[in-house]
């Protein structure tokens, strides 16, 4: 009974984790639909510099992406989080110094690609120290649960941060957009503070790079197939929209992150409970099903129950995935195995992209939900790879061999 209480009270824990979570990517959300703008009308500046400007950010949470999962073992996921606090706030101060190099627009950008880098380097230690430090209070048994609802606040931070940060540039400037990434990291800073972190013991069981990679690439390989779907949404389903006249034009994002966080607050635990490989199996066919019938909706209405279906499937896919990439891991690799995990998804999302544009070219902007639909097939092999190796290494399993 102390057992099941112990492990309750770990999972309340998880709602301030989820907050400072929130709030350190709603910073980031809140400069995504202004940044471009300010780059070229403030600035001067054409697409290229304004793809520079803002690519730096990807770039910069890639490459960090391991060494905050170091981090997040060695000092403890709460420490790692509060590093990236403390460092979206300086991005917000450099936000402050491109103000005052207005004159030069060159510097100013300069300026402005620097607070992005460091803004991708927060962005890697807010979300896998939120990730190791959830893992750590609720325990590994509950590893699906955690992604999904740490994952569920940086969706809900990005949806919401881009018509918050367009209010706010429209009230007050480019000067209240870095105002606001001053104060919302500080003050998300003073409230995780007193909140218990846990560090494990220096003799804490810890792999190697390699065994942690090992484990972690076949789940985030299947991890980046499946984002796909999300980069399609993201990044195309306004300009489909947009092309065939529907409106409004935000509706298959807006379908798409309602139905995720839903999906994820109600369903978050069937990995947990049903096995996390089990699980991305089904779901995954979900998400192809979304995309396929936004390929061949004739309207908006049927386009946007596609996008809900699409962040339905995806909704568990990715925490499923997730789960197995930690389930035969020791705690104390557990932040450097969510690192990497992470780190296929900026790829998938970084480079699947582009590739997403040059097919919208060449074969239209519809084609490409057929594109990411046919992606869910190596994804739905690589569910079941992992389900099988599950089983097979379950004590269940293994007793059965043994008799």
């Amino acid at each position: 009974m102390a057992r099941t209480s112990d492990r309750n009270g770990a999972m309340a824990e998880l709602l301030p984790i989820m907050a400072a979570v929130f709030a350190g990517f709603l910073l980031i959300g809140l400069a995504l639909p202004v940044l471009p703008l300010h780059l070229h009308r403030g600035l001067g500046f054409g697409p290229f510099a304004v793809g520079l400007v803002t690519g730096s950010q990807f770039v910069a949470s890639l490459l960090s992406r391991i060494g905050a999962g170091n981090y997040a073992d060695r000092r403890g996921g709460k420490r790692a989080v509060v590093v990236g606090l403390i460092a979206a706030a300086l991005a917000g101060f450099i936000y402050l110094g491109s103000l005052a190099l207005l004159g030069r627009p060159l510097a100013s950008a300069a300026a402005l690609f620097v607070r992005r880098a460091v803004l991708g380097a927060a962005e890697s230690f807010i979300i896998t120290g939120g990730a190791a430090w959830g893992l750590a209070l609720a325990g590994g048994q509950n590893s699906g649960k955690v992604i999904a609802w740490v994952g569920t606040a940086m969706f809900a931070a990005l949806a919401l941060g881009a018509p918050i940060g367009s209010a706010l540039y429209a009230a007050g400037g480019f000067a209240a957009i870095a105002l606001a990434t001053i104060v919302l990291p500080l003050a998300t800073l003073l409230a995780a503070l007193p909140m218990r972190g846990i560090r494990l013991a220096g003799s804490a069981a810890r792999q190697s790079w390699t065994s942690v990679a090992q484990a972690v690439w076949l789940p985030g390989v299947g991890a980046a197939f499946s984002s796909l779907g999300y980069g399609a949404i993201l990044s195309f389903g306004a300009l489909l929209f947009a092309e065939r006249g529907w409106q409004p034009v935000w509706l298959p994002f807006t379908a798409y992150a309602a139905s995720l966080i839903a999906a994820r607050l109600c369903f978050g635990h069937l990995p947990d409970r049903f096995g996390g490989a089990r699980v991305a199996a089904i779901f995954v066919a979900v998400e192809a099903a979304g995309l396929v019938l936004i390929w061949l909706a004739p309207g908006p209405v049927l386009a946007a129950i596609g996008a809900g279906l699409t962040g339905l499937g995806y909704s568990l896919v990715y925490p499923g995935l997730g789960a197995e990439a930690v389930s035969h891991l020791p705690p104390g690799s557990r932040g450097l195995a969510m690192g990497l995990y992470t780190a296929f998804l900026d790829v998938a999302l970084g480079f699947g992209s582009p590739a997403l544009g040059l097919i919208a070219a060449s074969a239209g902007l519809q084609f490409v939900f057929f594109a990411v639909a046919a992606a869910a097939l190596p994804d739905f092999s690589i569910a079941l790879v992992l389900r099988a190796k599950a089983r097979a290494t379950s004590p269940g399993t293994k007793r059965a061999a043994a008799g």
